[in-house]
């Protein structure tokens, strides 16, 4: 009998280990009658926002919804750009289109993949208004350099947490750090709804409130005051987050598990295997490792029942919707030759150390099988 398939992400992994206090949050949502901005979505913003370490905490509908919406309560909009990376999931470049604003496009460094503040000053002009920093793969920005140009510019930061939850730059939670933070609760994030949702977390009590009347059509006292939105963090969600909240440390605990698994056997492979900055707490959302031959490698995994991914193929400047549109004062150098050698190994917290080590062995025989060639 052929050994069962690994996937890259399994959602349905995490709801099983905690069905019955998932299945039990759905029942009282239920039972109580208020479905939408009731005691639920009120409980986890104050919940997810002592877990990040920040003020205030404010539900929509998904990550995408969260960068729109801390834009536009921060007075970032039509004329305004923000600079940030072409290297992350479209999203973070459609959050900042749907706040009016341009995206202006930045490269990434060659060691962790992430925001380069170096060709930060390269993409200032007149009309930059905010930065927004991407942390990827579960691995924090350079916050410091990031957040000391902002402040030379008198520029707003905001940070894209979508793959980041509960990683830690110096000591302080990601989404703490800037302006606001944004978070994604889709499904395979490390705090993974079952379905969309969303969060701005600020220190900026000004701020929430204004994202608060922006989510529910710019109300206040239910008169709108100025043009928002539908982007409501929906009750059943918020409870099954609540639940899953509570073990989002240990999930990450168990995500650097199988992370050190891969480090520890293939660190003589001939892989790029991630590095991790200096200071920070990676939560792996993804483990990323690069080869020349990623898609025969890929191939190879898929053939021993081993689903791999890429993330991301395509970067956004590349997209045939933004490609040719989108400002990026410098070459992205690092961003093009980057995407075509990075591939996602599975990680999750429910993958056991068996199966982590079945990969393992995948890989080396691939490894071993193409010599030089592959390093």
């Amino acid at each position: 009998m052929a050994d069962p398939k690994i996937l890259v992400s399994w959602p349905k992994a995490q709801y099983e280990s905690h069905r019955d206090a998932i299945d039990a949050a759905i029942r009282s949502v239920l039972d109580a009658g208020n479905y939408i901005l009731g005691a639920q979505v009120a409980t986890f913003e104050r919940a997810f926002a002592d877990y990040c370490d920040a003020p205030e905490a404010v539900g929509v509908g998904s990550g995408t919804d969260a960068i729109n919406i801390a834009l536009r309560a921060l007075g970032v909009g039509p004329g305004d750009e923000v600079i940030t990376v072409s290297h992350t999931a479209v999203a973070s470049v459609a959050g900042i289109e749907m706040s009016g604003a341009s995206a202006v496009l930045v490269d990434v460094d060659p060691i962790y993949y992430t925001l380069d503040p170096a060709c930060l000053e390269g993409a200032l002009t007149p009309r930059t208004k905010a930065i927004m920093p991407v942390h990827i793969f579960g691995q924090p920005v350079d916050m410091d350099a990031i957040c000391a140009f902002a402040e030379r510019h008198g520029l707003f930061v905001v940070e894209d947490c979508a793959q980041a939850h509960g990683a830690l730059w110096q000591g302080r939670k990601v989404g703490s750090m800037g302006d606001a933070g944004c978070f994604s609760f889709y499904p395979t994030k490390n705090l993974g709804a079952i379905g969309d949702g969303g969060m701005v977390v600020t220190k900026h009590n000004a701020v929430a409130q204004r994202a608060r009347s922006l989510r529910e059509y710019g109300w206040s006292d239910r008169v709108s005051h100025e043009a928002g939105v539908n982007s409501r963090l929906d009750e059943l969600q918020a409870a099954i987050l609540g639940v899953k909240l509570q073990s989002l440390d240990a999930d990450n605990d168990r995500r650097r598990a199988v992370a050190d698994i891969y480090t520890s056997r293939l660190g003589g492979s001939g892989l790029g295997l991630p590095a991790v900055r200096p200071g920070v707490e990676h939560v792996y959302h993804l483990y990323v490792v690069r080869t020349p031959l990623r898609d025969a490698l890929r191939n190879a995994l898929g053939d021993a029942g081993i689903v791999a991914g890429i993330h991301y193929a395509v970067p956004v400047h590349r997209h045939p919707a933004y490609e040719d549109r989108l400002a990026a004062p410098a070459p992205l150098r690092e961003t093009d030759r980057l995407v075509d050698e990075i591939l996602s190994l599975p990680v999750y917290p429910e993958l056991g150390a068996d199966d982590t080590n079945r990969i393992c062995d995948a890989i080396l025989a691939f490894q071993e099988q193409h010599g030089p060639e592959s390093r």
